[in-house]
C-alpha cells in the first residue's frame, strides 16, 4: 500500500500539531495541513492511514463550497499555487491535503448536532431519558433516528484534555445569548442541509460538531467542517436500529485496538496493514459517494 504522510514540515514557519492537521502561521492567514496521522482513545498510532488527510480535505473544501449559502466560511484556496511563500515551494508535502484559510478568533464552544441517538447521547439517554440535559421522548432505542435534529454544545478543551458537554444554558453564559441563539440555528440548518444531501448518496450524518470563528463581527465557519472524523457517516444500506452502525471512520481501528492487551495510554501500538487497508477503503468510499469524483 502507499506510503502514509504522517510528519509534515516547513523550516521556519511556526506551526502547532493537533492529533490530525499541523497548522501553520501564514501572517494574516493560516495553512491548515492534514497529515494521514489517525487516533483512537485520544492517543495517535504510530502508523497513519495512506491519503486520510487529502479525504479530509477535499470533504470540508466540498461542504464549504456547498454550504456558503447559509454561513460564510475560512476558506481562500487549496491549491498550493495559491499560497504565499514560503509554503508554494513544498507541493510535494502539501498538494491536495492543505487548505489556507482566514484567521479568526475561535468561539470557545463546540457545536455538536444529533440526528440520531448514539454514542455519549445514548448513554445518557438509557441513564436519565435526557440529551444533553433536555429530557426526550421514551421509547427511542439505540441508533434511533430523533423526531428533530438536537443541538448539544460542548466545551472546547486543550489540547490533550476532554471536551465536556454543556447545557445551551450554560453555552449562554460563556459566548452570550445572541451569540449562542445564532450559533444553533446555523449548526441546525448546516446539519440538516448536508443530511439531506448525503442520505441521496446513500450515506447517513448520524452527528457532527461544527467551529466557527469571529471575523469583523460577524459569525463564520471554521475547522474541518462534514468528514468522517467530525462526524459519524453510516452507510444507509447497512443501518440498523437497535445496535451500534457499521461507520465510515475509524471503527477498524477502534474494534482492532479493543482486542489488544492495551491499556489505551500512550504509546499506542503500531497497527497491521490489513486494518490500515478497510480504514483506508472507507475514508475514499465515504468521498466518493458524497462528492461523486475518485480521488
Amino acid at each position: 500500500m502507499s506510503q502514509a504522510l504522517t510528519k509534515i514540515e516547513i523550516p521556519g514557519v511556526p506551526s502547532r500539531s493537533g492529533k490530525v492537521r499541523e497548522i501553520f502561521d501564514a501572517g494574516d492567514k493560516l495553512l491548515f495541513v492534514a497529515s494521514d496521522r489517525i487516533s483512537a482513545f485520544d492517543c495517535v498510532m504510530p502508523n497513519g492511514i495512506p491519503q486520510k488527510g487529502e479525504v479530509l480535505n477535499k470533504i470540508s473544501k466540498f461542504w464549504f463550497e456547498r454550504t456558503g449559502d447559509i454561513v460564510k466560511n475560512h476558506m481562500i484556496s487549496v491549491d498550493v499555487a495559491d499560497f504565499p511563500a514560503p509554503f508554494n515551494e513544498y507541493a510535494d508535502q502539501l498538494q491536495g491535503r492543505s487548505m489556507l484559510v482566514k484567521k479568526t478568533e475561535v468561539v470557545l464552544v463546540e457545536c455538536i448536532v444529533r440526528g440520531y441517538l448514539i454514542g455519549s447521547g445514548w448513554k445518557e439517554y438509557q441513564k436519565s431519558g435526557t440529551i444533553g440535559g433536555m429530557p426526550l421522548r421514551p421509547g427511542y432505542r439505540q441508533a434511533d433516528k430523533l423526531d428533530e435534529p438536537i443541538f448539544t454544545p460542548s466545551t472546547k478543551a486543550e489540547q490533550g484534555l476532554h471536551d465536556e458537554n454543556i447545557s445551551f444554558d450554560q453555552m449562554k453564559e460563556i459566548v452570550g445569548e445572541e451569540k449562542a441563539e445564532k450559533l444553533k440555528e446555523i449548526s441546525l440548518r448546516l446539519y440538516k442541509e448536508a443530511a439531506d444531501y448525503a442520505l441521496t448518496k446513500g450515506i447517513i450524518i448520524a452527528d457532527t460538531k461544527f467551529e466557527f470563528g469571529e471575523l469583523d463581527g460577524e459569525m463564520i465557519l471554521i475547522d474541518e467542517v462534514l468528514t468522517p472524523d467530525s462526524s459519524r457517516f453510516w452507510p444507509a444500506d447497512t443501518y440498523q436500529v437497535g445496535c451500534s452502525p457499521m461507520s465510515y471512520d475509524k471503527q477498524f481501528v477502534r474494534d482492532y485496538l479493543e482486542t489488544l492487551d492495551w491499556d489505551k495510554t500512550p504509546p499506542a501500538p503500531a497497527l497491521p496493514d490489513e486494518i490500515l487497508e478497510k480504514s483506508q477503503a472507507k475514508y475514499l468510499e465515504a468521498y466518493e459517494r458524497l462528492t461523486g469524483e475518485e480521488l
